[in-house]
């Protein structure tokens, strides 16, 4: 689509999940870095390691921007009516930086119910901008699943919530990157 063209909402919604690979990249690179969170939280104190989970972001963002720019289709439109609102959505989990610091205050080993919580509310949109239920179902599991995990583990369900989120992020990654690549093949971008 050229730069001068007006977008139709479908298009709209296509070139945001074309130009971002669906969110896989993303996903992908959390994915990780929790994955190394919860290897890390075998090894490591309770506390040094929730640290590292509440800021591996740190180093999963840039990763998932180069993951990005590779996997993408192309860039999205300067013009594309949900630029902004996409990446608002992106950035809102930075929001609960507070809370997670108070929780880690309180009891650094609900950090990753917390973690989990707040992944549950940030990828339930995403099921409306990407068009794919992986996503709500993504979003309903580290948010359910976390908490049966800490109600039936108690204090011993910190390592597994950790690897709950980090497979969730593995399976949905692929899921998301062919329903992407599905959208472009299609020619709807």
């Amino acid at each position: 689509m050229s730069d001068n063209q007006s977008f139709t909402f479908p298009q709209a919604l296509d070139e945001v999940s074309a130009s971002s690979a669906g969110g896989s990249p993303f996903l992908i690179a959390y994915g990780v870095t929790f994955l190394i969170t919860a290897i890390l939280s075998f090894f490591l104190p309770r506390e040094t390691v929730a640290l590292i989970a509440i800021f591996q972001g740190g180093i999963a963002l840039p990763v998932a921007f180069w993951l990005e720019r590779r996997m993408g289709s192309r860039r999205m439109s300067a013009e594309n009516p949900l630029k902004q609102l996409s990446g608002q959505m992106a950035f809102s989990q930075a929001l609960a930086l507070p809370l997670l610091i108070l929780v880690y205050s309180l009891n650094p080993g609900g950090i990753p119910l917390a973690l989990a919580a707040l992944g549950g509310v940030h990828f339930l949109p995403y099921s409306w901008l990407h068009r794919s239920q992986v996503y709500s179902r993504l979003a309903f599991t580290l948010a359910f699943g976390a908490f049966a995990l800490q109600v039936f583990f108690k204090s011993n369900a910190f390592n597994l919530i950790l690897l709950l989120i980090a497979i969730g992020y593995g399976i949905t990654a692929p899921i998301v990157y062919r329903h992407a690549k599905q959208l472009v093949a299609k020619g709807t971008t």
